[in-house]
């Protein structure tokens, strides 16, 4: 770490040299500044200068061992070098614009009749390119292309797109999946349709993905807010006619269907205010939008302080007739209300948004009202590379090197980023390492929160995925990967959608002090990190934001992070909501719920033949003949058992009570030298839950996975991934059914792919407004009995230090040739955030998009305002 500032040392020219005959006398420099210095220095400390040492320390510049005393180099550049990958073609690199582009004239030519309607152009009755996207190829095709050798040349496998079609024109509208291929699009080109990866032959249109949500639900919820237009004004201060200044706003609570036999949502409103999740008026619409006919669609209930009404004239009878039980005054949601300090206690220069009262701070990101706190104005501690990037990546191609780890990057709509080919030491660990599904799950005293099961993949995890903030996200000088998704409307290209950075842990990865030769000594705990945020709706899975994190460690380690953030999905809180979540303001509440988020893990543990061990540690009492009568001959200990686990109807697994034992896939046929069986630990890190409610309705079948903290299964190409975009709507016949995947196969040596958890129970509190923290949960993919012993003991950043000689004299320190550096970093440019590039349909650029704009896409059935 550093944070000396560039402005105390003379910079070496770019080259490295010195012109000493131009150059001033720098001893003659640091006394007339310490003279300087001296003479101010009571000014100095009456201002509140600290450490005024440090500073003539400072002045007098690095050792005078160097050339020119005080002269330090500019630092290098932390452009990574060019990467190798072992093969030129990423196969599993996005569809480009144009390819996406090729594909969808090919389809929407007349021969294919198909009766396509542009995207960006069409209804719900209308057939139409839900989604392109680029399919993997089998994980024989890929390995044969991967470890291909000198002496046997192999083409990379053919390439193929996975194409979604809404079919609305259809006499029973569905969504269908084909598969289009060989690419690029030519005369071999066909499709099929693509079901082999699905438990059933088509997905139901109700419950189709999203579109527009607010288009769609605005002709209906007008019908159904106009006449109630009084009496939302009066209890709530606000109403949705449609108009650019509405102070309501809608939300749909997935999910919309129980098995596709009907399209139904319950609809919360809430003000049309920054930080809108936090704002929830207490009205609750239900409305059925089931089939391509709006004029069809109708509001079936509302339910207002407990009381149900069956039609908008029930409720305004009530309302008018007085019988209707109002809501209490919400004290939180006045004007001036504020528990922050006075204005006139706010620093200087402190931004206010136009569009947030002082009343509804509260729940926006402009900075409280108080003192800042001490030394807060200064910069924070800054990570620098003294020496340069040390790891290296080829852009074409997506592949990043670092200390022995190689990979390639894949991406996609649903859940975003996706590792490939993960090699240490040049031999492959995983084929596959991916996020599936991530689930909320909420209760609640409400119709909103008790009805809340998000499964958020049907939203897009990847196209939800956010340009990342320098210096904020990931450090300033990380460096930064682009992704494209591709939509109904068009593509949408996120310039900084992954960041790359090695990172210091700060901690050590291994040490120990000694005495006798060779046992003092420490490693530093360098870790590569591959990084993307996602934003879905209210959460940052970092709104649900999510950070996904990989963390790459010497000893061989993965570390698979994930960190959630953003605003609650509150409700109203009054005594009826206690033991559902918790008060955050006078009338709101967080509410009581569940995060799980399922990853892929298709480890190859020295091939392909791999079987999963249990190892668990357990009690017993024995005796011993060499005890004698001071302690007893009876002692207790514990003890380890290992058992191979040999079905796959034995492999869906709870971690042991008090994490007493890991799961582990081993290749029984390899031994390490002390003949161990090779192989890798899932080992839990923070936060190793699962699903707390077994047997709702609203998870019935969609999201069985969630139920373990992981789960072990023959790696299929047919069963590719845990969930489906459809899986939300459809928890009564689900398109991927994970226990299906569970038919009592051996799992005894064969490639096996793991399924497991991560998550938080989220008790909500207080501190949780306006935004959650970046809570953690993570798990660990590390060597069991893999290597002969540490591989990070190689690792050149150590520290080996031997006795003295003498007593008293200086320790003996071998830091294996490796100087720390010190040089000046670049200056940090200004932050500046552009937002997305957009591509229309036709493959071209389209014009930017308002904050507006771009926040209806975000929000999508989070905020739906009704548009005319």
């Amino acid at each position: 770490m550093s944070t000396g500032m560039a402005s105390k040392y003379t910079l070496l020219p770019e080259d490295n040299r010195v012109d000493v005959g131009a150059a001033p006398s720098q001893g003659l420099i640091r006394r007339v500044i310490k003279v300087f210095l001296c003479i101010t220095l009571g000014t100095a400390l009456a201002i509140g200068v600290h450490n005024f040492q440090t500073v003539l320390s400072a002045v007098d510049g690095p050792s005078a061992t160097q050339d020119e005393p005080g002269a330090v180099s500019r630092c290098p550049t932390n452009i990574p070098l060019a990467a190798s990958p072992p093969v030129p073609v990423n196969l599993w690199t996005p569809l480009t614009v144009s390819e996406t582009y090729n594909i969808s004239s090919w389809l929407s030519a007349p021969d294919r009749n198909l009766n396509l309607t542009r995207g960006d152009r069409a209804g719900l009755a209308d057939n139409f390119i839900y989604l392109i996207e680029a399919y993997p190829p089998s994980k024989t095709a890929a390995l044969a292309y991967l470890d291909q050798t000198a002496n046997s040349s192999v083409s990379p496998p053919d390439r193929y797109a996975r194409v979604t079609l809404h079919e609305g024109a259809a006499r029973e509208p569905v969504v269908r999946d084909y598969l289009v291929g060989p690419l690029p699009v030519g005369e071999d080109t066909t499709m099929r349709p693509l079901t082999e990866i699905y438990h059933r032959p088509d997905i139901p249109y109700n419950a189709r993905g999203y579109t527009v949500p607010f288009s769609e639900l605005s002709p209906l919820l007008l019908r159904i807010m106009t006449p109630l237009a009084e009496a939302t004004q009066e209890l709530f201060g606000g109403v949705a006619l449609g108009h650019a200044n509405d102070t309501l706003v809608a939300a749909a609570i997935g999910p919309y269907s129980f098995d596709g036999t009907w399209r139904r949502a319950w609809l919360p409103l809430r003000r049309n205010v920054p930080g809108q999740w936090l704002h929830p008026v207490g009205f609750f619409l239900y409305v059925d939008f089931s089939g391509t006919d709006t004029s069809n669609w109708s509001l079936l209930k509302i339910v207002y302080n407990h009381q149900i009404f069956d039609s908008t004239d029930s409720f305004l009878e009530a309302f008018h007739n007085g019988t209707l039980r109002r809501l209490p005054k919400r004290p939180d949601q006045e004007p001036h209300h504020s528990l922050l300090l006075p204005p006139s206690s706010a620093p200087p220069g402190r931004p206010i948004p136009s569009s947030a009262p002082p009343s509804l701070e509260w729940s926006t990101r402009v900075r409280p009202r108080t003192a800042p706190r001490d030394l807060s104005e200064l910069p924070g501690p800054r990570q620098i590379s003294t020496g340069g990037a040390r790891f290296r990546l080829d852009r074409a191609t997506q592949y990043i090197s670092w200390m022995g780890w190689a990979m390639y990057l894949g991406f996609g709509r649903d859940m975003g980023m996706s590792l490939w080919d993960i090699r240490f030491l040049g031999t492959r660990l995983i084929y596959e390492l991916a996020p599936q599904e991530a689930i909320a799950q909420y209760a609640g005293n409400d119709p909103m929160q008790t009805s809340t099961a998000w499964l958020d993949r049907f939203f897009g995890m990847g196209s939800a995925v956010r340009d990342l903030l320098p210096g904020y996200d990931c450090p300033a000088d990380a460096t930064y990967l682009p992704a494209t998704t591709h939509g109904h409307a068009g593509s949408l290209t996120r310039r900084r959608a992954i960041c790359v950075f090695e990172h210091d842990t700060a901690r050590p990865i291994s040490r120990h002090t000694g005495y006798a030769p060779g046992e003092f000594g420490a490693v530093k705990g360098y870790v590569l990190i591959v990084r993307s945020i996602s934003t879905v709706g209210n959460y940052d899975y970092l709104q649900r934001t999510v950070v996904f994190d990989y963390i790459f460690h010497l000893d061989g380690t993965i570390e698979v992070r994930l960190s959630a953030s953003g605003y609650l999905q509150a409700g109203y809180w009054e005594p009826a909501q206690e033991g559902y979540g918790a008060a955050i303001r006078e009338t709101t509440m967080g509410s009581l719920h569940d995060h799980v988020i399922n990853y892929k893990v298709d480890l190859d543990v020295v091939g392909l033949r791999n079987t999963l061990l249990a190892t668990r540690t357990a009690q017993e009492e024995r005796t011993a003949p060499w005890f004698d009568d001071d302690w007893g001959s009876t002692f207790v200990q514990q003890k380890i058992t290992r058992e191979y686990i040999t079905s796959e109807d034995d492999a869906r697994l709870v971690y042991p009570e008090n994490l007493q034992g890991i799961y582990a896939l081993v290749n029984i046929e390899e031994e390490n030298s002390w003949g161990m069986p090779r192989g890798y630990a899932i080992h839990p890190g923070y936060s190793p839950v699962h699903n707390t409610v077994v047997g709702s309705k609203r998870l019935l079948r969609n999201a069985n996975w969630a139920k373990y903290n992981m789960a072990v299964s023959l790696r299929k190409d047919t069963e590719p991934s845990s969930s489906s975009m459809w899986n939300l709507n459809l928890p009564g016949a689900p398109p991927v059914d994970f226990d299906q995947f569970f038919d009592g196969e051996n799992i005894t040596q064969a490639d096996l792919v793991a399924w497991v958890n991560v998550g938080t129970h989220h008790l909500t509190q207080a501190e949780d407004s306006p935004n959650t923290r970046t809570n953690l949960a993570a798990f660990f993919i590390t060597p069991l009995n893999y290597f002969d012993a540490d591989m990070s003991m190689d690792a050149l950043n150590a520290v080996l230090l031997s006795p003295p000689d003498n007593p008293g004299g200086p320790w003996g320190v071998d830091e294996y040739g490796v100087n720390m550096g010190h040089c000046v970093p670049a200056a940090i440019p200004p932050l500046e955030y552009s937002g997305v590039l957009g591509f229309d349909v036709d493959g071209k650029p389209a014009a930017a998009a308002t904050s507006e704009q771009l926040r209806r896409e975000a929000e999508m059935y989070h905020r739906i305002k009704i548009e005319l």
